[in-house]
């Protein structure tokens, strides 16, 4: 592996960090934003939409767009770059991630002209908010047996079936679903057909997103309901049926995405010793939890290695294959640990919840704790995942 950075790359980590310089210091000093009354989310939300229209003012938004879309063209080695020194400064989310980082890119590389005018504008400037529907309840990790059916009628699809563990559909105006418009695809065993991406207003009549109340107390995900909903054929995204190559473009870069968050998890790991010996120094001199630190580092940069590994072969034109499906169980299992470990160092307080008084970090890590749950089947469920590596990586024998 070559860990070194070219000129032009080194170039382009300075006008990123100088840029944040100038813009991040009073976007955070802001805190969040929205009535103090809002829920978590609402207000959550609010602050990342502020945060990617200051990033698209400086064309950070969307650094793989082209550049007539308001992006950079940036390279693999740049998108690393970009992530590193994010995740350093610890910078906001953004409000459009499903948007900018898989639906904008797949209406660049499947849209018509007039899609392309029509919708991504509104995911660049954050006017519009995006989801992303693919899973349903007989279709999590088996993707291809989704059963929400479109059916076409004149120059619409009438839709009908159900998803589950949409991410802020509540809060869309628009989302990419994949919906079937061969429904004797799965009975004749060929489920990859038949298949369409279809660009879906979630405003319509037939359409009802009920959000899902999680363990923390937010509704980040939610079930979205179609009955008999009736939305154009123009508002299909690739021909008829090619809806699982539309598809596989959007998880690819999902999850060589989760591989690269051992960044965040390291200034997350940081930023947990630093709280910790300013609110309960006595936890760090304790045998067990210095041997969970330095095995956590450890880790962390076992992944950080991984990731590298895959980013040379991607710079080489090869696949990067078993590396990303094994950095992502490493973010699953790290993201999970850590947490775990951030209330273990804080003993008592790490309990305590946002709006008490003596809450640390703003009850970060009582927050942290139940919501990392969610990383055993984002990007990809943790069992099948091993079931994956074990059978075409490691090659272990079938029962």
């Amino acid at each position: 592996m070559d860990f070194a950075y070219g000129p032009e790359d080194e170039a382009f980590r300075t006008e990123l960090q100088e840029w944040l310089d100038a813009n991040l210091g009073d976007f955070v000093d802001q805190g969040e934003i929205g009535d103090e009354h809002s829920d978590l989310t609402t207000r959550t939300m609010a602050r990342r939409q502020a945060w990617q229209r200051r990033l698209n003012e400086g064309r950070w938004a969307a650094i793989n767009w082209p550049v007539e879309w308001g992006g950079r063209e940036a390279t693999t080695m740049q998108n690393v770059i970009y992530s590193e020194v994010m995740a350093k400064a610890r910078t906001p989310g953004i409000y459009n991630a499903n948007g900018i980082w898989q639906i904008g890119p797949m209406i660049i590389r499947w849209g018509t002209d007039e899609q392309k005018q029509r919708w991504l504008p509104g995911i660049l400037d954050a006017s519009e908010h995006w989801c992303q529907g693919f899973t349903e309840p007989q279709a999590g990790s088996d993707l291809a047996n989704l059963r929400t059916t479109a059916v076409a009628d004149g120059d619409e699809y009438v839709v009908n079936g159900t998803k589950i563990w949409i991410s802020t559909a509540h809060l869309a105006r628009w989302g990419l679903f994949l919906v079937r418009t061969d429904p004797d695809a799965i009975a004749r065993g060929a489920k990859h057909e038949g298949i369409t991406a279809l660009i879906v207003d979630l405003h319509v009549d037939g359409v009802k997103c009920n959000p899902i109340r999680e363990i923390t107390g937010e509704a980040m995900f939610d079930e979205v309901v179609f009955t008999d909903a009736r939305l154009p054929v123009a508002y299909r995204l690739g021909s008829e049926g090619e809806g699982w190559n539309v598809a596989m473009g959007t998880l690819t870069h999902e999850r060589v995405g989760t591989g690269g968050l051992a960044i965040g998890l390291r200034a997350e790991l940081d930023s947990m010793v630093a709280i910790a010996r300013t609110h309960n120094p006595g936890a760090l001199a304790d045998p067990g939890i210095r041997e969970r630190i330095a095995r956590m580092y450890t880790q962390v940069e076992l992944t950080r290695l991984l990731n590298a590994r895959a980013l040379s072969k991607v710079l080489k034109g090869e696949k990067t294959w078993p590396e990303v499906p094994i950095a992502k169980l490493q973010w699953s299992h790290l993201s999970q640990a850590l947490a775990e470990l951030y209330v273990d160092v804080l003993g008592p307080m790490g309990v305590l919840a946002k709006g008490g008084p003596d809450a640390v970090a703003g009850g970060h890590a009582a927050h942290n704790y139940p919501w990392q749950r969610f990383t055993s089947i984002g990007a990809g469920a943790t069992e099948v995942q091993k079931n994956i590596i074990a059978d075409r990586a490691i090659k272990l024998p079938r029962r």
